[in-house]
């Protein structure tokens, strides 16, 4: 990959733009998976003590969901063939010091990018023979199993919001209607009432009537 341009790299990638931190304090963490496989590198990532190691593992697995949805390659034939971080935009923020004075603060951000490719045949071919000699099966296979289940458990507890926001807004609905019917019987009451006093006024007037002839 010699002279391929940063965008010209082949495999598929997943990039993070914004993160705040440092590109060098990113490229440390970066330099740890260039080269592994898929759950060599999840694992080396779960392991570090950096708080970027959250933000590339999770970079890591949107490039994974990439390559099984758009390409059609299975998790455990992945391998990160290429990673960096680019500088993205400083902030600038400025810290009062002695004597009236103040010193300039400089917030960085970095662009993640991570890319994975597929093993090549003869290659998955010895990393399968190596785990069947080992009678179990390699760490991608974990990874890969594992991302499923975050997937899973995702998009049921989505899915658990959801029915519960219809819920509530059906409830609201006939809250509503609830009210309605109780304003229409006041309404009723009201009307009944009326009625009454004016046929009270009625049957007094005419007994005057009679009184007076």
């Amino acid at each position: 990959m010699t002279g391929l341009k940063t965008n010209e790299r082949p495999g598929t990638r997943a990039v993070v733009k914004y993160v705040r931190v440092s590109p060098s304090k990113a490229r440390a963490v970066l330099d740890l998976v260039r080269g592994e496989s898929y759950g060599r590198a999840s694992e080396i990532l779960a392991f570090s003590e950096r708080s970027v190691s959250e933000v590339v593992g999770k970079c890591l697995d949107s490039a994974v969901a990439n390559a099984e949805n758009n390409d059609g390659i299975a998790a455990e034939e992945l391998f990160v063939s290429a990673c960096y971080a680019d500088e993205g935009p400083t902030l600038k923020r400025w810290r009062p010091r002695a004597r009236g004075r103040a010193t300039q603060i400089l917030k960085r951000t970095s662009h993640i990018t991570i890319i994975v490719s597929r093993y090549d045949d003869a290659t998955l071919a010895d990393l399968r023979e190596r785990e069947e000699a080992k009678g179990r099966a390699g760490s991608s296979a974990h990874a890969a199993e594992a991302r499923r289940q975050r997937v899973e458990r995702s998009r049921a507890a989505a899915e658990e919001a959801a029915a519960a926001e219809e819920a509530a807004a059906h409830d609201h609905e006939g809250h509503d209607h609830d009210h309605d019917h109780g304003d229409e019987a006041v309404e009723s009451v009201a009307t009944d009432v009326t009625d009454e006093a004016t046929a009270e006024e009625a049957a007094v007037e005419q007994q005057d009537e009679e009184e007076s002839n």
